[in-house]
């Protein structure tokens, strides 16, 4: 296999980064499949539940979906804990981090907030603090963040929910992770767009044909 010339980085010339940029943008362009398969492995994770956590990603996107939820949301309803396996101590960051380049500065910012809001449902049980969202309050996502994790994260861990599988929202992975990196038009900084579309929830309220 052809290789760059260096051992050193500060020895490579011209022809060198092309050639190595050529063949990142080759990889990077594999990224949504990549993730898919590390989606699988949340199944080998943490244990204790009344499904796997790749249960409960799946769950929380199908949530999203019959919500009418647009893709950016459904994508990160699937992907917002696929850093249980490899940052369990900051695993909505890890997530934040994965899809930030990809989707809107929205939902970037509830998935890496996520882990905060979530503390509401448990956190008085251990000692903590069940608050800690409050420090957001006066943030301009702070509703979406309470709604995603009221509707789609906490609720998701139901082994009667009818849940759709993981090769029905893999177009939508491909989808995002093909987007150019930190393209403003899709970043859209700033702007707001409801978890829930009810035209949409109209044609999405059960398993699709």
């Amino acid at each position: 296999m052809r290789t760059v010339k260096f051992t050193a980085m500060k020895d490579g010339d011209r022809d060198d980064y092309a050639f190595l940029t050529e063949h990142e943008i080759d990889y990077a362009a594999k990224t949504g499949e990549r993730l898919l398969e590390a989606l699988v492995q949340l199944d080998e994770g943490l244990s204790g539940y009344k499904i796997t956590r790749l249960g409960h990603s799946l769950q929380a996107a199908t949530r999203a979906w019959r919500d009418g939820a647009d893709t950016d949301w459904i994508v990160c309803a699937l992907l917002h804990d696929i850093g249980d396996v490899y940052a369990p101590y900051n695993h909505d960051e890890y997530a934040a981090s994965v899809l930030k380049p990809f989707v809107r500065e929205q939902c970037t910012w509830v998935v890496e907030k996520h882990g905060d809001f979530q503390r509401l449902y448990y956190a008085h049980h251990l000692g903590g603090n069940p608050h800690a969202r409050d420090r957001f309050a006066c943030h301009h996502y702070f509703d979406d963040c309470d709604q995603f994790c009221e509707r789609w994260d906490q609720s998701s861990f139901d082994p009667g929910y009818e849940t759709l599988p993981i090769d029905f929202f893999r177009p939508f992975v491909l989808e995002v992770f093909a987007r150019r990196a930190y393209d403003a038009t899709v970043i859209r900084a700033g702007e707001r767009v409801p978890l829930i579309d009810l035209e949409k929830v109209r044609t999405r309220t059960g398993a699709p044909a």
